[in-house]
């Protein structure tokens, strides 16, 4: 599929790692370090900015090794781009961890993947089909 972008950073655009791999790699694209302080957000740019085609949307995750490396994650994972927004991609992180972490220019600091979704339209009843499961939820099927 071809997406239109527009790349205003310094970097490669986003690549996948692998000829599998479902996610692209975003980058820090900013003009000094930021320090990250524990339990601390920020904002960082990408300087990419998307056209989705309709009945698209592009979801930012967490890159797992800084994740488990690091104590760094995406804050509204997966953030959600849609098809009709035209903004900078920004990627929220926040530092789970005990120590500062420095972002770099360049940095890998998550990863992106393109999806379809569908537009739901709502059919209002009265009562819901039975099933197994039923209205069993949050730890129902034991251990």
């Amino acid at each position: 599929m071809k997406i239109e972008i527009i790349n205003r950073s310094k970097h490669q655009l986003p690549a996948y790692a692998t000829s599998l791999s479902a996610g692209m790699d975003l980058r820090a694209n900013i003009d000094a370090p930021i320090v990250l302080a524990p339990l601390q957000r920020v904002l960082v740019p990408t300087g990419l900015y998307i056209a989705l085609p309709e009945g698209y949307e592009a979801q930012v995750r967490p890159r797992s090794g800084l994740a488990i490396k690091k104590g760094i994650t995406v804050l509204n994972s997966p953030g959600t781009i849609d098809a009709d927004y035209r903004g900078e991609i920004c990627v929220i992180l926040v530092n789970l961890s005990s120590e500062d972490f420095e972002i770099v220019d360049g940095e890998r600091i998550a990863q992106m993947v393109v999806a379809r979704h569908e537009t739901v339209e709502w059919s209002v009843v009265e009562t819901l089909g039975e099933t197994g499961r039923g209205e069993g939820g949050f730890g129902h099927t034991g251990v």
